[in-house]
């Protein structure tokens, strides 16, 4: 019999029979606990289930339950063990769409007549409990497209029968526990059995293929894990993210609101909100001045015309708002701030002498957004990017990007996000620019990440198509993931503008340009400080840093002059002379998130003082208001220079 030779990646080969099961060559190649945690491996870089035969020479990656690709595989399998409960339990009344594994966790879309609701879930996972205990394989079978349409049209299958004739492929796969089998190229885990920890979590609709004229689906969501630590765990995090909602904590300390006779997705900034968000935009200002970046106002419409020459209108229509006629031409409102910057560029001549060229701006954009995708700050129609383009000469682009790299860092830490995930994205299919300009930018782009001793993950062909581009996402609190920051090489909008500058050669050259967004959107970036910090701001950017209450009615003129004095030295104090008792008062202020309490009694009237008291409950001693003040600008004063 033939022999092939099958090796772990970091230890030596063995002989095995030709066709040996991947599950068998593991038992032998590995040994220990680890054995046990294998799900599925990578055979030459490919995915595949344990029971794969093997057929020629192959080198093996295992794939444990707890790796990022193990736990994938994990939920993918209890997406389909949930189907089967549902089919078992409600019988061809309900017609199954797809179950894909998402991050932390999987859905499933079901046709019934009557939408499932979450006094469904008991009974669910209790069958999904009973499918597990009885480790029912999970084989792998291909067929023919047709034999696949002939099966699933017998068990009256609709929405697969659409996928499997949207598909171009004459061979697909289908995996099998029991009688439930679901098209899916997979790979699966070996058994039932090892689908032992889950959890549903929620319902919601979902069209069908994301086409609001299709039919309404119910989404049923749900995670798994290799244990119940874990996931008693994750739904800790689940809770904690519920008390952390921007929506709710916007509410509950006034920061901001949305209409529906204004329209949804517009952000309505009260009081609040509003000076959370100027000292956002001082800050930002202030730090862009420091890095000799040049501010920019912009409109917010222009003729529709500057739309078609920048590209948008044939490629981002679907993201625009309709044009408005004015003296009979045609205006848009901006989806971008790029054109204008560009706008500014070409106002005057440049020389080569002049670069690079920072320019920034907090402009306001409109795009639409399906209803549905609206989500309190995150996802809005009008919001305010922090937007930057620098314009600079090939020989500078890597230290312009070293600089915006810099420069977020430094900008993410002053808020509080030291820990995030980068991403270098690569040219794709469709590009535009010639191949020695995006080995160009792609090297800087890299170059400047490596000098920042940044660690990145490469993410292949998915570069915009005008250049690549770096992706930062900024990790909370609750380790979730945000995307904001962004820096991308652009080759398009030059040469669709004809920019130009007069090079030391004395001929015309094309400058590079860099769009840049360090907290992508003021809306969305204040969302996710709300929801890291859980409304509880750090002083230097608390709205109300401090808040003074006094005991009895008697210190109300002394609390009114310490009131005064205190705004007039810079400190962001409210006041609370009403006639209710201090714990009702304290109580309150800790609600609202406030940083100080500043009590006064007689005896801090009587010597022209106050007693500070922290949010987190912490006493310091009496101290004039001149103290305080001082004490607040310290703490200011440190953070923003660390």
């Amino acid at each position: 019999m033939a022999e092939i030779t099958v090796s772990v990646a970091s230890g030596a080969g063995k002989n095995f029979p030709d066709g040996v099961r991947l599950a068998d060559a593991l038992a032998e190649l590995v040994s220990g606990k680890k054995r046990k945690t294998i799900l599925a491996a990578t055979v030459n870089g490919h995915l595949v289930d344990l029971a794969t035969p093997l057929h020629a020479d192959a080198t093996i990656e295992p794939i444990v339950a707890d790796s990022e690709a193990g736990l994938e595989i994990l939920r993918h399998s209890a997406a389909h063990l949930m189907a089967q409960a549902v089919k078992i339990l409600f019988g061809k009344e309900v017609k199954v769409a797809i179950g894909p594994a998402i991050e932390d966790g999987f859905y499933y879309d079901f046709d019934r007549p009557v939408p499932f609701s979450p006094e469904d879930f008991e009974r669910i996972e209790a069958k999904m409990a009973e499918l597990a205990a009885a480790a029912l394989p999970i084989t792998r079978r291909e067929l023919s497209k047709a034999e696949a349409l002939d099966f699933f049209r017998a068990q009256d299958e609709p929405y697969k029968v659409e996928l499997l004739q949207d598909m171009e492929a004459e061979t697909v796969s289908l995996y099998s526990q029991g009688d439930f089998a679901d098209l899916c190229r997979g790979p699966h885990v070996p058994d039932t059995s090892w689908i032992k920890v889950f959890k549903l979590l929620r319902v919601a609709g979902s069209y069908w293929r994301g086409d609001e004229h299709r039919q309404m689906l119910t989404r049923i969501y749900g995670t798994a894990f290799p244990s119940e630590k874990e996931l008693q765990a994750y739904l800790y995090r689940l809770e904690e993210a519920k008390k952390r909602d921007h929506r709710k904590l916007g509410r509950q300390l006034g920061l901001f609101t949305i209409q529906d006779d204004i329209g949804p997705g517009l952000i309505l900034w009260q009081p609040r909100g509003a000076l959370l968000r100027r000292l956002i935009e001082d800050y930002w200002k202030d730090e862009h001045y420091r890095n000799a970046y040049q501010l920019l106002y912009t409109p917010h419409i222009a003729r529709h015309d500057l739309w078609k020459t920048s590209g948008h209108a044939d490629f981002y229509s679907e993201n625009m708002y309709a044009p408005m006629v004015i003296d009979e031409v045609p205006y848009q409102l901006k989806p971008m701030n790029c054109p204008f910057h560009i706008g500014v560029y070409k106002a005057e001549p440049h020389s080569y002498r002049d670069f690079p060229i920072r320019w920034c701006e907090l402009g306001t954009v409109y795009r639409y957004e399906r209803t549905g995708a609206l989500h309190g700050l995150m996802r809005v129609r009008g919001f305010t990017q922090d937007d930057a383009h620098i314009f600079c000469l090939p020989e500078q682009l890597q230290d312009e990007i070293y600089n915006i790299i810099r420069l977020n860092q430094h900008i993410l830490k002053t808020f509080g996000f030291d820990r995030y995930d980068v991403y270098l994205s690569t040219r794709p299919e469709k590009y535009v620019g010639s191949d020695a300009n995006w080995a160009l930018a792609t090297d800087a782009l890299k170059q400047a990440l490596e000098r920042m001793h940044m660690a990145y993950s490469i993410d292949p062909g998915e570069g915009v198509f005008y250049g690549p581009k770096i992706d930062i996402k900024i990790k909370d609190q609750l380790n979730r993931s945000w995307q904001c920051s962004t820096i991308q090489v652009d080759f398009n909008l030059p040469e669709r503008f004809a920019m130009s500058y007069a090079g030391e050669d004395g001929a015309e050259h094309q400058p590079i340009m860099i769009h840049r967004a360090l907290m992508g959107s003021l809306e969305r970036f204040i969302g996710v400080l709300i929801e890291h910090y859980a409304g509880a701001f750090p002083v230097w950017m608390a709205p109300e840093q401090a808040r003074i209450m006094n005991i009895t009615d008697e210190q109300a003129d002394w609390c009114h002059r310490v009131y005064e004095q205190l705004r007039s030295m810079g400190v962001r104090v409210e006041k609370d002379l009403r006639n209710e008792k201090l714990n009702y008062k304290i109580r309150e202020a800790q609600l609202m998130k406030v940083p100080y309490m500043l009590i006064a009694g007689e005896r801090e009237k009587a010597g022209g003082t106050i007693t500070v008291r922290r949010r987190d409950g912490e006493n310091l001693p009496a101290m004039s208001p001149e103290a305080f003040a001082k004490m607040v600008q310290e703490e200011c004063s440190a953070h923003l220079k660390a």
